[in-house]
Formats: C-alpha cells, sequence, structure tokens
C-alpha cells in the first residue's frame, strides 16, 4: 500500500514569523498524531525555508520549496537553484503549478529541466499537471494530461518510483471553491497511473503518489481519499489554517487505520 502524502502549499502567504509559530503548532501536533503511512509536507515562501528547517527539526514533517531554477548558477536575478535548496537542506520542490504556467508561461520542457535538476541534487519534485476549464469543456482533459506528463518526464528515469510525486490539479478547481467529483478525480489519476505504467513499469507505477491538487479540503477529503489512486492532496487555502491542515491530517490518519 501507498502511504498518503498531505501537502501544504502555501503560495505567496506568511511571512517568517507567522510560518514558525504555525509550525511550532503543526510540529507539536504530529508528535502526538502520527501514523507510519501518513506524510505531512508544508511549502513555505523562500523567505521562509530557513526558518522552517528550524521549526520542525524534531517533528515528522517534510519541507518543500514552491518552485526551483532550471539553471545551475549564474547571473539569474530572483532565482534559486536546486544545489541552494538541497544545501538547506529541502526534502521536495513543487514544479510545475498551474499558476506557474499561466503566469510565468513555464512550458513542458522547462518543467522537464526542473525536474532533472532537483533529481541530480537528491530532491524528489512535485510535478503538477492538470486542465483548465476550457480544455475539459472541450473534452481535452485526457489529452492534455497525457501530453504533460509525457513532456515532464521526458529522458526521466525512475528506479523505484519513490524518485517523484504527481499531482493532478485541474485548473478549474483551484482557488474557486469548486472540486472535481470523486469520479472525476479517479479517472485521470487513473490514467496518469496506467500512463506511468507503460512509460516505466506497473511496479513503478504503483509506487509513485499522486496527489489531487483541486480545492481539497476537510469536508471533500475523506471521499476524494477513498479512491483508489489518489494518494493525497496537494492543499492551498485550506493548509494556510492550522485547525484545518490538522483535520486533513486525522482524516488521512483515520483512513490508514480504517476507521
Amino acid at each position: 500500500m501507498r502511504n498518503i502524502l498531505v501537502a501544504g502549499n502555501w503560495k505567496m502567504n506568511k511571512t517568517p514569523a507567522e510560518t514558525n509559530e504555525f509550525l511550532q503548532i503543526l510540529a507539536e501536533f504530529t508528535k502526538s498524531n502520527q501514523h507510519p503511512e501518513v506524510e505531512v509536507m508544508v511549502a513555505p515562501t523562500y523567505l521562509s525555508l530557513s526558518g522552517a528547517r528550524d521549526a520542525i527539526a524534531d517533528a515528522n514533517i517534510l519541507l518543500s520549496a514552491q518552485d526551483v531554477s532550471k539553471n545551475i548558477n549564474g547571473a539569474f536575478t530572483g532565482e534559486v537553484s536546486a544545489f541552494m535548496l538541497a544545501s538547506l537542506p529541502v526534502d521536495m520542490c513543487i514544479i510545475g503549478h498551474s499558476e506557474r504556467r499561466a503566469y510565468h508561461q513555464e512550458t513542458d520542457e522547462t518543467i522537464n529541466r526542473k525536474l532533472q535538476m532537483l533529481l541530480a541534487s537528491g530532491i524528489k519534485p512535485i510535478i503538477c499537471i492538470g486542465e483548465t476549464l476550457e480544455q475539459r469543456e472541450a473534452e481535452e482533459t485526457m489529452e492534455v494530461v497525457i501530453t504533460q506528463l509525457e513532456g515532464c518526464l521526458n529522458d526521466v528515469k525512475l528506479a523505484t518510483g519513490d524518485e517523484i510525486v504527481i499531482a493532478y490539479e485541474p485548473v478549474w478547481a483551484i482557488g474557486t471553491g469548486i472540486t472535481a467529483t470523486p469520479e472525476q478525480a479517479q479517472e485521470v489519476h487513473s490514467l496518469i497511473r496506467r500512463l506511468l505504467s507503460k512509460l516505466y513499469s506497473n511496479e513503478i507505477a504503483q509506487k509513485v503518489l499522486i496527489l489531487y491538487g483541486g480545492s481539497m479540503k476537510p469536508t471533500n477529503m475523506d471521499e476524494l481519499l477513498s479512491c483508489g489512486d489518489i494518494d493525497g492532496g496537494l492543499i492551498g487555502g485550506a493548509s494556510l489554517e492550522i485547525e484545518s491542515f490538522c483535520k486533513m491530517i486525522e482524516i488521512a490518519i483515520e483512513k490508514k487505520r480504517g476507521v
């Protein structure tokens, strides 16, 4: 059985002081609320990564960056390299988020380069893919997902499947309060796993965690996690409030305990 990953993407929210306050509470919570098959991750801004590492030093919480440069080093003002992230260290890094694709015109080729940089630095990438509302209404969801995943994984070799995480984020459900139905989400997650099996092997495909990333919250998490190919969530707004984030961790633990 695959683990459940409860991952909070904070986007451009929380100062270092606010991050530290949140993580102190979260660290105490996770010490008394743990399950070996439930992982917890937070992705604060670059500004807060160092302080966050200190705040969770004694807790079973993974630390992620929200993005990384496609370049190794050099004259790239405002960029942060995978090598720099590894020096903190961070455990994971989000790449290909729909906001990066939309606002910074990132392509699958760009995301592929970032992926290669992260793997070379020992950081696990969370690769985001998903369709817009226009693409879903045009019945292009499957084509878009296949094209994005194949482009992002071009020339990427996997030995076990533990090297990466994939997040399916229907763009029309991000920050809108609209969530894909469990049937809609499972259909795409199942497609992703079948494609991974085709690109690599069934053994590898069965080990890759595939997260749902479209307005997952405490009220719909249990239903989504009941789907066979949904292994957790890349959570935005609901991860910013400590009460709701802790509730989602509890739901994941209950799911693994069969409650």
